[in-house]
């Protein structure tokens, strides 16, 4: 496996300062956003497709420093009942798979998407309970009308074009756990994957090996993020893991994202490295940083040090004690 980072936590830096800083992190790979939530600071859509020249000056700045691209992301909602933003959404997941095929990038991450309730919705829908059972009448709706036929027509887009879809298992979308990524799967195509992040198992009450496990038997993993969680129990007792309060009330939310072993002890992210390399898992570690207690650079540097120490790089020797 090889270690990573998500670079838009360094968007403040120009794209090739950003890559310095990378390569002297002592990481070999980058994933670098393209839109949707996350923005687009290190990579400009228009400006790559159209151009031959552009795409091959890009990418000679990353492998000039001995780095390569594990995946182009474009996190948005292409299903939002806001149409204007679920046009640039879908039209930046469009682009994203037209560059990455081009570039030789074979993941493309983003969401799943959530629609409204019904045609006539202003907002997104996220049914998480079966009963009232006007629920389970929003969510077949959602999925028969909307989540399959998208992701059955551009799932199948990314396969022609040899790319990989990576679905980040995140809360509020409808694709968030192994059971709604394999069912979505099921209904499309194997183009569909997941972006796996421990990080939103932790807060579902998910075990990250036991997904790791569940999705790797149908090569279902294809990128993985390393970001953490803390949980405090007291708080879960009062506010439950479905937290509503702000991300910055630290001190009284149920969980929040920390930087790697910050949440977790590296005995857990060691069994994760092992799951990963043992049901087949061998690409890139991608580190994403939203730790609200630590700067970026602290944040950044100790997730880099912790999964140095447990990453497994090399392939296994033959088993000469057997």
């Amino acid at each position: 496996m090889k270690l990573g980072v998500f670079t838009v936590l360094f968007s403040d830096k120009s794209f090739t300062e950003m890559l310095d800083y990378v390569k002297d992190a002592g990481l070999t790979a980058v994933e670098i956003g393209t839109g949707g939530y996350p923005g687009d600071a290190h990579c400009k859509l228009d400006e790559l497709l159209e151009s031959e020249t552009k795409r091959g000056e890009y990418l000679s700045e990353i492998r000039s420093r001995g780095l390569e691209i594990s995946a182009l992301s474009c996190h948005g909602n292409p299903l939002s009942p806001d149409k204007e933003f679920a046009d640039k959404c879908h039209n930046d997941f469009v682009k994203t798979v037209k560059l990455a095929s081009l570039m030789g990038v074979p993941v493309v991450n983003c969401f799943s998407g959530t629609p409204g309730d019904h045609e006539g919705a202003k907002y997104p829908n996220w049914p998480v309970a079966p009963w009232p059972n006007e629920y389970t009448e929003i969510f077949k709706w959602q999925w028969e009308e909307k989540l399959i036929p998208y992701w059955k027509e551009w799932g199948q887009f990314a396969k022609d074009h040899d790319v990989k879809i990576g679905l980040e298992l995140h809360g509020g979308f409808l694709v968030h756990t192994p059971y709604t990524l394999l069912k979505l799967r099921e209904a499309t195509c194997d183009a569909i994957g997941a972006n796996l992040d421990p990080s939103h198992l932790w807060w579902q009450g998910i075990d990250p090996v036991g997904a790791i496990k569940i999705l790797a038997k149908e090569n279902a993993i294809h990128h993985f993020h390393a970001k953490d969680t803390y949980i405090d129990q007291d708080n879960v007792n009062m506010y439950g893991l479905t937290d509503m309060q702000p991300y910055g009330e630290v001190r009284s939310r149920a969980w929040s994202f920390r930087s790697v072993g910050c949440g977790h002890g590296l005995q857990e992210w060691s069994d994760m490295m092992s799951a990963l390399r043992t049901y087949g898992y061998d690409y890139v570690v991608s580190i994403e940083h939203e730790d609200p207690i630590m700067s970026i650079d602290e944040g950044f540097k100790r997730a880099v040090k912790n999964l140095q120490s447990v990453l497994i790089e090399e392939q296994p020797a033959n088993m000469w004690w057997v």
